[in-house]
């Protein structure tokens, strides 16, 4: 299916809705423990104040502005408002730390950041009080006041509201809409990568609005429709696939409180659709399970609210029985594909066009085809303009204009994309025989004994595997046996518990060839996690990471040989 738009800007995109529907409700989020309930006017008025407090503080078309905070109505509020400023907006991650945060808003030369509060506000403060400063240029405002944030200078952002310029905020509105460009800068995302320094991904205005309208238009959408929103906005992936398409479609979006409230507010909003990770989706199965619900009707449809008509899965591979479990049980949940570099999405998988196992088709304007050596490549408005100051590394990923994403994958007679794998990823054996992990991870995953699964054995002549155990399930069996289980270090030792995996293990590799199939394993006492730099904050393996942290555990598997 072709798609051109080639003139679409997230600013006129914007500017239109907040016309169409000016008195419809637009956007809901809890604050002092009620629900706040805006329209779109209401909207549109916030974002003109708050771009003219941007011009006031000197920012001028062009100019990086950073944003550190987690999701909240001030974030969309900055971000409509930066690129009504014709601005450059650089989102941090609200979890990274001092010194990360730090290198971010060097490295784009922001001229003002913007912070939630006194939490972002110490961590500005650690790095200061070590590096002894930022970018003399940096300007910083907080949506919080912050009392003890006194070696550097933070303004109120309430306190500059209150004497925002009406009349510039309207103009730069009515600017923006004549003058902005689809060609025009509107953010650089620095991608958190699974090896490596990260990079700035520059992403322009035909970038974000082609691709939310190439995803609204693969979904389809209705009048009543509202989207729960949990993921970091800071992702491009929430950030396109939730912010971006409310703007394109209409109807309400919610912010939920948190991420653990997710649930629960979807029981109070009745939301119609929902993006989550793969970890969301399973931890919801894996309770209904453990609580014995799972085969009761209704009551998964019950748990997102009643309502929903679509759930998509992105930033990391779906497990098949996760997707299985869903849809048999009256919850669409389709897996998406896309990156960073690509706005993000590529293919997705919707109500009218499903295959489990695979992500979709390809979106409206989006072109996939599969080089000689199987990796995926991209072609389309999506595309990214490149890497912020890094020429050479934009080289090596921009071809022809092509995108090479990095990933394997298959496309099949009916258009359908199937990921097999990571290009840099792909395990060799001493054998010389190529092994996608990912695609074993996720067979070995499918157990509800397993919580996470890597496979490794590059240039080693067999593979092993790192198991870490879901604990409920695991203790759960040993309970069904008759007893308590042990106490957790003999739980994963006891001869029982590894006769028991290694017995799932066989199980669920069955399918595969002898030399992917993993010879040795280790239960580890504790999951892999962001925190100790294991994962990506969109839960992707970082290999060298975890290879690094459990070298010893590593090193005794290959002890000995294959048994």
């Amino acid at each position: 299916m072709s798609a051109d738009w080639s003139d679409a800007t997230i600013v006129r995109l914007f500017a239109e809705r907040a016309a169409r529907d000016a008195t419809r409700p637009a956007l809901r989020f809890r604050r002092g423990g009620e629900w706040q309930a805006l329209r779109w006017a209401e909207v549109a008025d916030d974002v003109r104040r708050m771009a003219a407090v941007l011009a006031a503080l000197g920012v001028s078309p062009g100019d990086r502005v950073a944003q550190f905070s987690p999701n909240r109505y001030e974030w969309i509020m900055a971000d409509l408002a930066i690129q009504v400023a014709r601005a450059v907006h650089v989102p941090v991650h609200a979890s990274l730390a001092a010194q990360q945060v730090a290198f971010q808003i060097a490295d784009c030369g922001a001229k003002l950041v913007l912070l939630a509060g006194p939490e972002q506000a110490a961590r500005l403060l650690e790095y200061d009080q070590i590096h002894h400063g930022f970018p003399p240029a940096s300007k910083f405002v907080s949506y919080e006041p912050c009392p003890d944030a006194a070696r550097i200078d933070i303004a109120c952002l309430r306190d500059l509201l209150l004497h925002a310029d009406e009349a510039t905020g309207q103009r730069l509105a009515r600017e923006a809409v004549e003058h902005v460009t689809p060609d025009e800068l509107a953010t650089i995302l620095y991608t958190s990568g699974t090896t490596g320094e990260p990079k700035g991904v520059m992403l322009n205005q035909r970038n974000l609005a082609s691709n939310a309208l190439g995803t609204l238009t693969a979904f389809g959408r209705q009048a009543d429709d509202l989207r729960l929103a949990w993921l970091p906005m800071s992702h491009i992936f929430a950030r396109t696939c939730d912010v971006y398409t409310w703007l394109a479609g209409g109807g309400e979006l919610a912010l939920a409180e948190s991420p653990e409230a997710t649930i629960g507010n979807a029981a109070e909003l009745h939301p119609t659709l929902i993006n989550g990770v793969p970890y969301f989706f399973e931890k919801v199965q894996r309770y209904l399970v453990d609580q014995g619900l799972a085969d009761q009707p209704g009551v998964l449809p019950a748990a997102f609210g009643g309502r929903l008509r679509a759930a998509c899965s992105g930033g990391a591979p779906l497990s098949d029985h996760v997707a299985m479990f869903y849809n048999q049980r009256g919850v669409f949940l389709g897996q998406g594909y896309g990156l960073t570099e690509s706005s993000p999405v590529i293919s997705a998988a919707t109500p009218a066009a499903m295959k489990i196992g695979t992500s979709g088709r390809p979106i409206p304007g989006v072109e996939v085809k599969i080089a000689a050596d199987g990796e995926i490549l991209t072609r389309g408005p999506h595309v990214m303009v490149g890497y912020w100051n890094k020429p050479q590394a934009t080289a090596e990923v921009l071809r022809d204009g092509w995108l090479a994403t990095g990933d394997l994958g298959e496309l099949d007679a009916d258009g359908f994309l199937k990921i097999t794998g990571r290009k840099k990823e792909l395990i060799v054996t001493s054998a010389g025989k190529n092994i996608a992990p990912a695609y074993l991870e996720s067979l070995l995953k499918a157990d509800p004994l397993i919580e996470q699964a890597v496979v490794i054995g590059d240039r080693r002549n067999y593979l092993v595997a790192l198991i870490a155990p879901n604990r409920a399930a695991l203790e759960a069996h040993w309970r069904e046996r008759g007893g308590g289980p042990p106490a957790i270090a003999e739980l994963l030792t006891h001869p029982d518990t590894l006769a028991l995996y290694t017995e799932r293990i066989n199980q669920r590799l069955s399918g595969v060839s002898h030399y992917e199939q993993v010879r040795k394993f280790a239960l580890l006492d504790r999951p892999l996690c962001a925190e100790r730099g294991e994962m990506t904050l969109t839960l992707k393996l970082r290999r060298e990471t975890i290879h690094k942290n459990f070298s010893e555990t590593i090193e005794r598997l290959y002890a000995g040989g294959a048994s």
